[in-house]
């Protein structure tokens, strides 16, 4: 039997707004196919883009900011800053009224005050500090910009003015307090979970001032969050009710995605994605010069590759041309150096070595290796265009014909950062994208002594070059800083501690009905201000 439904106007018209609503509320969830699962969410543990897009690009604020698609830092929690003559003393002005997230887990009784900046970085200056005994972590962005050591304290005047005292001039201060290790967190939420015994959730549960309120995560599945409705930045807030990161680590799997609908943002696609993507009438492509540069490292404290001739003929057997066309495509550049060509004090007389098996042979054999030796390179497991499969087996093959023997290798993205500040590889493949415009951003977190068992995953540290980088990053002159950056540049092109193979452009696949994104220079996908048509 067939039962026939009649349905009055009345129900028809109601039916009709019901489905009008539910599709409404599926337009207000952007969905962004992100690259990896985080190795965390107290992002002061972390370095890496992937890191910071899921929490400090989304839950956290810090005192400062980038502009959206800028280099320029402009207010965040602080409304205002003041700086003493002798450029030591640096006294924030806290904006009043930002609240942190209610969540599930946590529901705040107070609003942001100095308390909370004082105990975020108290916990990052001192072993001693009770969250960080409960819960031991070491913060190596915080350690390799030096403030471990030049930051001599951080004071509460009152309740929304904090004082930060240096040892020594830092020019790139302000830059590195808008960078994603600088986030503020809840002091009130730190110390319920001390209370509770369970610190360690700060790295599963974050809780922040930000746009978007974490909500649950899924390991190598998804990340969730909701649009924060109490966010103290009406003019750049979000604008969208939830946000989604559907984690796909296939590059190719995440433009199908995109074609199908079933993201509205992904994450750079490989050259071969874009030109699929291209014809696609229903997707653009933004696209912007990358501030960014694909390394090989060479653990410079290691068996042959202590030897700068080793590491020099290393760098000679890879023919990077043929690795830019075959894995960049049209994407990419060739790297002269360890910055990329628009960061400033780039010295453009250092050009790269040409591409010459003979004079690598022969480096070889006067470093006492004419047989070759053996080593291991690893892969870096997550979809990056400079770090592809691809590049690792094209360096194997190169170094083949010069009678190095590679072992290829990688490790899931948590456990290979954690290996590499280790020093646990021979070759590493990593990448680097500028984080504030200053270079000791790239010279000092990569190449200082400081920065060993960071970011400095060659394990350099070569006197002459760390005394300049040093001396740099304490002066407040352009042009002097700008000779001793370049002086540096000339030692680390003679002593070769990585080998820069290209900067990639940066290009962002979305949806038409997506408005607003702006690319980071700094590589990182923001999502606040950005909506769906």
């Amino acid at each position: 039997m067939v039962m026939k439904i009649r349905f009055s106007r009345s129900m028809l018209a109601a039916l009709f707004a019901c489905s009008i609503t539910t599709a409404q509320a599926a337009d207000k969830t952007l969905i962004y196919c992100s690259s990896a699962s985080p190795a965390g969410f107290d992002i002061a543990q972390y370095a890496a883009v992937t890191d910071s897009e899921a929490s400090a690009a989304t839950v956290y604020n810090g005192l400062v900011a980038f502009k959206r698609g800028s280099t320029e830092v402009i207010p965040a929690l602080a409304e205002k800053w003041d700086i003493s003559a002798d450029g030591l003393v640096y006294t924030f002005h806290l904006r009043r009224g930002v609240k942190f997230h209610t969540t599930r887990f946590f529901t705040p009784t107070r609003e942001l005050t100095a308390d909370d900046v004082v105990y975020t970085f108290e916990r990052m200056m001192s072993k001693e500090h009770p969250f960080r005994k409960a819960y031991p972590a070491d913060f190596p962005y915080f350690t390799d910009m030096g403030l471990d050591k030049n930051l001599k304290s951080v004071e509460k005047v009152d309740d929304h003015t904090v004082k930060f005292t240096l040892h020594n001039l830092d020019a790139s201060f302000v830059q590195n307090m808008a960078m994603s290790f600088a986030i503020i967190h809840s002091r009130e939420y730190m110390e319920k979970l001390l209370a509770d015994g369970t610190p360690e959730l700060i790295n599963q549960q974050p809780l922040g001032t930000g746009p978007f309120v974490f909500q649950r995560y899924q390991k190598d599945a998804q990340i969730r969050f909701k649009a924060n409705k109490d966010y103290w930045n009406k003019e750049d807030g979000p604008l969208v009710d939830n946000l989604v990161f559907a984690i796909t680590k296939d590059s190719a799997v995440a433009a199908q995605k995109l074609k199908a609908g079933e993201c509205h943002i992904a994450y750079s696609p490989l050259p071969a994605d874009i030109e699929l993507l291209k014809k696609d009438p229903n997707i653009k492509i933004l696209s912007a010069p990358g501030f960014n540069v694909g390394y090989v490292y060479y653990n410079t404290e290691k068996g042959p590759l202590r030897n700068p001739q080793v590491r020099v003929a290393l760098d000679m057997a890879i023919n990077k041309p043929a690795i830019i066309k075959a894995v960049y495509g049209g994407l990419g550049v060739l790297a002269h150096g360890p910055m990329p060509t628009s960061q400033w004090s780039y010295d453009e007389t250092i050009k790269s070595r040409p591409h010459d098996l003979d004079k690598a042979r022969e480096l070889l054999v006067q470093a006492g290796y004419p047989d070759g030796f053996d080593l291991g390179l690893w892969a870096l497991p997550v979809a990056r265009l400079h770090n592809s499969r691809l590049t690792a087996e094209l360096i194997q093959a190169d170094w083949a014909k010069i009678g190095v023997r590679v072992k290829l290798n990688t490790y899931e993205w948590a456990e290979y950062l954690k290996r590499a500040r280790q020093g646990s590889h021979d070759v590493i493949m990593v990448g680097w994208v500028g984080d504030n415009g200053d270079p000791d951003n790239w010279l000092g977190n990569l190449l200082a002594c400081r920065s060993v068992g960071g970011s400095n995953f060659s394990r350099f540290c070569h006197k002459p070059m760390d005394e300049l980088l040093n001396k740099a990053k304490r002066l407040t002159d352009k042009e002097e800083r700008t000779r001793l950056y370049k002086e540096a540049q000339a030692i680390f092109h003679e002593q070769m501690p990585m080998s820069p193979i290209a900067t990639a452009l940066q290009s962002v696949p979305m949806s038409n009905k997506v408005d607003g994104f702006r690319i980071n220079p700094f590589g990182i996908y923001q999502f606040f201000g950005v909506s769906l048509k």
